[in-house]
């Protein structure tokens, strides 16, 4: 079955995932830039932002990883690696990491399979000589060169940079890459080839050996250009820009065009697709698309949400069964959660329902945030102020608090969920706070879901559509974020 796992990749992929079981591996990792990667919600009386992944590397955070890799019987890595850790130490960290994952992707990948890795040049040439090592620098298959030409701003230090890198390694002869092509523009094709001439019919047309060197024959030019051109190894293909419809709001997001590309290039449907840094989901996507089986692993409980509603909204009653790793499942485990990490457990629990968790840091007394859409105007919305509440006494002082930050941050609405069952005056509290009038109808001003009643299944009267994920953004798009 199709799995989504919510976890450390290194992790799961002991955990789950066989020796040699997948066709193909694609990952964008993190690219060691030193930097916190956050999503915003952002209007007049509420702006906060929370981590989407951390990308800031040191020694104390890879300890365990180093050790383990210094009692692995790999030699040629661990030498590497020294070297790296003299010549380059503000890289180390990062490729230790990296060096534990990439083995591991090595193990499940099977003899004939592929695995893509994508990276920016701050980190390609380390990134490059690991897989050189794991895999044999001869197997390295391509370089590529992904395109999004759309900015021309200038630099008075350097050209401005417009490219990422994608290397593709394959270890066996038999692994080959499905013959995926692009349109050709008849002009563009008579600029490349000077060599058409005109048949006694009239017909344009060019002499090719096919490959086969020694042997001629003659095609037409519509043929060719109805065929289309092979794609090289430089792939112009747009960013996302703020506008697509396809956005998500999660920074790195990538186009799903490129990704549509790498799945029909070497994979054949049926084969089991791997992204093992998977974000929001666009391998995945891309996967289910086109009729692949997937397994999809971040360690971010937000990219797991983001990913289960931009399935179910893209492919709804078409979508494939899959299953979910690394999250409650029933009440137990989730109490176990919340003993275990509160912050984890209350993340967990509002992204059940696609809101926009605060996380740990500064509490201003609201721990998330939904908006839903009540009509046709971009201003007719709903704000949904949440409160969770694990194992801690509950009484009506806590329901008078939430009441009380409706006001502050201008929600129209409260949803208290909690652990514990609610005491007498909190029922008599929720009963009485009123009904809330939109263009699509009445809901209650404060509602109370239990843990017990969430698994359940029991469901809250919020309207149909969230808008949350939607609203939430990175203020800047990606093209923005990479003008450095």
């Amino acid at each position: 079955m199709n799995t989504l796992c919510c976890g450390d990749c290194l992790d799961v992929l002991r955990q789950f995932v066989p020796d040699g079981s997948v066709d193909l591996v694609y990952i964008d990792p993190p690219f060691n830039s030193k930097r916190d990667y956050n999503l915003f919600f952002d209007d007049k009386k509420l702006q906060t932002q929370r981590i989407a992944f951390e990308d800031t590397w040191t020694y104390k955070k890879v300890q365990d990883s180093l050790e383990e890799l210094h009692t692995l019987e790999h030699e040629r890595l661990w030498s590497l690696l020294i070297v790296y850790q003299k010549v380059a130490p503000h890289a180390f960290p990062y490729l230790v990491m990296m060096s534990l994952r990439l083995l591991e992707i090595h193990r499940v990948l099977k003899p004939t399979g592929s695995f893509y890795l994508h990276c920016d040049p701050t980190m390609s040439h380390y990134l490059k000589t690991l897989c050189d090592v794991i895999y044999g620098e001869n197997h390295l298959r391509n370089e590529l060169i992904w395109h999004y030409g759309q900015r021309t701003d200038f630099h008075k230090g350097h050209f401005s940079r417009k490219h990422d890198i994608l290397l593709f390694y394959a270890e066996s002869d038999e692994t080959m890459v499905n013959q995926i092509r692009q349109q050709w523009e008849k002009q563009e094709f008579l600029t490349h080839r000077h060599d058409v001439k005109v048949d006694e019919d009239g017909k344009e047309f060019i002499w090719t050996d096919g490959g086969k060197p020694g042997v001629r024959y003659k095609r037409f030019v519509e043929e060719v250009l109805k065929e289309g051109k092979p794609f090289d190894d430089v792939w112009d293909l747009p960013l996302l820009n703020s506008a697509a419809k396809e956005r998500l709001g999660y920074p790195t997001q990538k186009p799903r065009a490129l990704l549509e590309r790498i799945v029909k290039a070497s994979s054949n449907e049926g084969d089991l697709v791997l992204d093992a840094f998977c974000g929001c989901g666009t391998t995945i996507d891309a996967a289910e698309s086109l009729g692949r089986k997937w397994i999809g692993i971040d360690i971010s409980p937000m990219a797991i949400s983001l990913i289960k509603r931009r399935l179910r909204d893209t492919y709804k009653s078409k979508l494939s069964d899959y299953e979910v790793k690394g999250i409650p499942v029933d009440e137990a485990s989730a109490i176990k959660l919340w003993q275990e990490n509160k912050y984890a457990f209350q993340d967990w629990w509002l992204l059940e329902f696609e809101v926009f968790s605060e996380g740990k840091g500064a509490d201003k007394g609201i721990d998330g945030i939904g908006l839903y859409k009540v009509g046709k105007r971009a201003n007719d919305t709903l704000k949904v102020a949440y409160q969770v509440k694990g194992g801690e006494h509950i009484s009506s002082k806590d329901v008078d608090a939430l009441l009380g930050i409706l006001a502050k941050f201008e929600c129209q609405a409260g949803v208290f969920l909690t652990i514990e069952p609610p005491t007498k005056p909190m029922v008599e509290t929720i009963a009485t706070s009123g009904t809330v009038t939109t263009p699509i109808g009445m809901f209650p001003r404060l509602q109370l879901l239990t843990l017990k009643d969430f698994f359940e299944g029991k469901k809250l009267e919020l309207p149909a559509e969230n808008l949350t994920f939607k609203k939430a953004g990175t203020h800047k798009t990606e093209a923005e974020q990479l003008t450095l």
